[in-house]
């Protein structure tokens, strides 16, 4: 990942962050790390820099629990970074498509007939879309959420069913929770060879699984 797309998920991440702060729910910090997906102490410390720059107040309870409260100035960053990305979103639908079909297609090139998308979200949506049309098949789905669940016919499984078939290319196919889960393929013993992003297309005829 560049520095002009790490910048594009730190202000993502920001921006999910403050999202969830502004429901009525009150998370602590586990939960909203579940909720966006990424570790706990990377929400610790996006909240410390949320706090810091006045768009986060932390109100303290009992029993060491806090309640995080949007203020009237993070309102209206949530406000900015929801236009921004509003339109950042619209350019990645087809930058996306486009990668994941040069991937694609270099895969099936490549003699690939099966793949497995990793990370189920609205980004794996548009793989798909990608995935079509090139005459490859969505082997699984692998997600460590929404386990039981269906995509486009596939019931979404952890990623250790991905250990039954070590040949199996898999496709990362989530770009707010990818690299929590090409940590979680890497900690089970999935080769680095097998896993691809939507960008390794021109790479596909020098990776070997073998």
């Amino acid at each position: 990942m560049n520095g002009d797309e790490e910048k594009v998920l730190d202000t993502y991440r920001s921006f999910l962050l403050l999202s969830e702060i502004s429901g009525e729910e009150q998370l602590s910090q586990r939960e909203l790390a579940k909720r966006l997906g990424i570790a706990l102490g990377l929400v610790n410390s996006y909240l410390k820099n949320l706090v810091a720059k006045g768009f986060v107040r932390v109100n303290n309870f009992p029993k060491n629990r806090y309640a995080y409260l949007l203020t009237p100035k993070g309102f209206a960053e949530k406000s900015r970074l929801a236009y921004q990305h509003l339109s950042y979103f619209s350019g990645l639908y087809t930058t996306t498509r486009q990668d994941y079909l040069a991937l694609f297609r270099a895969l099936a090139n490549s003699g690939v007939v099966k793949v497995a998308f990793c990370g189920i979200d609205e980004v794996a949506e548009i793989a798909y879309l990608s995935l079509k049309e090139t005459g490859l098949e969505l082997e699984m789905a692998i997600d460590l959420e929404n386990s039981g669940e269906t995509f486009f016919g596939q019931i979404i499984q952890p990623p250790t069913a991905a250990l039954a078939q070590p040949e199996l290319r898999i496709v990362m196919t989530s770009l707010k929770r990818g690299e929590r889960l090409r940590e979680e393929l890497l900690r089970m013993g999935t080769k680095q060879a097998q896993i691809y992003e939507a960008a390794d297309g021109l790479k596909v005829e020098i990776k070997d699984v073998s």
